[in-house]
């Protein structure tokens, strides 16, 4: 696919920086791909759009406040991401780190009293770092602020730690939530169960390359990020069962098909995945699909167009830019049938 393909037109206020007061108070435009009929719908309609026995699977990660902002012994300001933890204390981390100089290695910035990191080594772009703190994932809760995409323009409030979070985030290690899941509440789930929907989790940890544009003409030759998931064994064989039964597979986020569609092609149920899924993907598991709507020169909007058929999926585009729906994270969503 060529990456001009991924590129439309979107006003600047359609932007969402902030959420809708009531989380499934979003629109939800749904595609339907039989026919490729486009209907404007809200999501509390979600349960009577999803066939009656479907299975919803959903992303349980939880994002953490992962950007910690700290002083370095000469005074000048310093700024990390941590990306991704090696070891369950949370003592060991890969971070993305900003400041006016280079941090060298052995550099020790304190970020708050009693948390501190250390620089450990680099490679590449990304560090190796320590967290000196007695318990580092509550100092982590405690200093560290929600890590916002960019776009939104604003710093992080008290009221993102709730709404920058599904209401079923239960793993922790995610930089980025998984949109599609913030429109989903308690009720949501007690009417699609009414109607025989199970719901089931999957974990992929959002990594900050969720965020990269891809800077190549050709999307092959992107270099796609990796990310862990987790396919746990109960989900594994409510998947198996539902396309035994022929019951739709419902992903929740593009997350999830990234997820299920790595398992299915490499068989593990945990492990890394650097998928990339493009038009031309044939899809194994995923039979419908709520998003957000995404960036433009992203593969998160290839993923949509791979499911969706790229025609398709850019005249939904454009009529949720005429509605004026909200884009991004904090965005409304699409239903892809």
């Amino acid at each position: 696919m060529r990456t001009d393909e991924l590129l439309f037109d979107l006003p600047p206020e359609l932007i969402a920086s902030t959420p809708l007061a009531e989380r499934d108070a979003s629109r939800l435009l749904v595609l339907r791909r039989a026919g490729g009929t486009l209907t404007d719908d809200v999501i509390r309609s979600l349960p009577s759009l999803l066939p009656d026995g479907a299975l919803l699977v959903v992303n349980d990660t939880r994002v953490i406040p992962a950007r910690l902002r700290g002083v370095k012994p000469s005074g000048g300001k310093a700024e990390f991401l941590l990306v991704r933890s090696k070891g369950e204390d949370g003592r060991r981390w890969e971070a993305l780190g900003r400041a006016s100089k280079p941090m060298r290695d052995g550099a020790l910035i304190e970020i708050a009293p009693g948390l501190a990191v250390r620089i450990l080594g680099r490679d590449g772009m990304m560090l190796d770092v320590e967290l000196l703190a007695d318990d580092p994932w509550a100092a982590i809760e405690r200093h560290g602020e929600m890590p916002l995409p960019p776009y939104m323009h604003r710093a992080p409030e008290e009221s993102d730690r709730e709404r920058y979070q599904t209401v079923y985030a239960d793993r922790p290690g995610a930089v980025a939530a998984p949109t599609a899941g913030l429109h989903l509440t308690d009720e949501l789930f007690a009417a699609m169960r009414a109607r025989g929907i199970d719901r089931v989790p999957v974990t992929l940890h959002v990594g900050p390359g969720t965020f990269a544009p891809v800077m190549v003409d050709d999307l092959d030759e992107h270099p796609m990020h990796s990310e862990w998931y987790d396919v746990p064994e109960a989900t594994a064989e409510a998947v198996r069962a539902a396309k035994r039964d022929g019951r739709p597979v419902v992903a929740v986020g593009t997350t999830v098909v990234r997820t299920l569609e790595s398992w299915a092609l490499d068989g593990e149920r945990t492990g890394e995945t650097r998928l990339l899924i493009q038009p031309g993907y044939s899809f194994r598991v995923v039979d419908a699909l709520l998003t957000n709507f995404h960036l433009p020169r992203s593969t998160l909007l290839a993923l949509v167009m791979a499911f969706g058929c790229p025609e398709r999926v850019r005249a939904a585009y454009a009529m949720a830019v005429a509605l004026r729906y909200r884009f991004f994270s904090y965005g409304d969503a699409m239903l892809v049938l």
